[in-house]
């Protein structure tokens, strides 16, 4: 899959960093932090322009979370409603749930690029909870502008070196992913057991 993106963006340039990442923050297997460093890469060898490589980059994540934001406004609502019931969903835990995105949910959009898995729902989660566009723009674009730069950065200053240590970066990521999510579990636990 790699070595193909990797061919796609040598060969079809500007346009295919813009349609892959759009794929890859939608939620398609699309390894996006590998193809933003090697973007930086094409950067440094001087086979792409950093400026027209950002902008490619930035508006296909852009793009990519708002067809996400707009999936789970337009559809979660309704589904969530309407099958709700059967998951134990009542119209308390959707309040306290939406309430919950107001208070730290939207940092969730900025940061959580950064994070595998959950890039690709936070926009979904921030549909459902029928955050206003304004707060989803200003979050989510900032976070695309930070993640973007980030790996295009890291992939022309890493050089020649980009491969080996995107793989341990992305090792690392997903490693800080499960981590954060066990420490999630332990909190959640933990205020059910005060409760009782």
């Amino acid at each position: 899959m790699v070595e193909q993106i990797g061919h796609w963006i040598s060969t079809y340039g500007y346009p295919a960093i813009f349609v892959l990442l759009v794929f890859g923050i939608v939620g398609l297997p699309v390894p996006d932090e590998t193809l933003l460093t090697f973007t930086g890469y094409l950067v440094f060898k001087g086979q792409l322009r950093l400026t027209s490589a950002f902008l490619a980059a930035f508006l296909g994540s852009a793009c990519g979370i708002t067809i996400s934001y707009i999936l789970g406004r337009t559809f979660g609502i309704a589904l969530i409603h309407r099958y709700g019931k059967y998951i134990h969903l009542t119209e308390e835990r959707i309040r306290y749930a939406h309430n919950w995105f107001e208070r730290v949910g939207r940092w969730g959009l900025t940061f959580g690029y950064f994070i595998p898995g959950v890039r690709h729902f936070t926009a979904y989660a921030a549909g459902m909870s029928e955050l206003e566009v304004h707060e989803f723009v200003s979050f989510a674009y900032s976070g695309a502008v930070l993640w973007t730069l980030t790996f295009i950065s890291l992939g022309y200053f890493l050089g020649e070196r980009w491969e080996s240590t995107s793989e341990q970066i992305h090792r690392y990521l997903l490693i800080g992913t499960a981590v954060l999510a066990g420490l999630g579990l332990l909190y959640l636990a933990w205020r059910k057991l005060r409760k009782r």
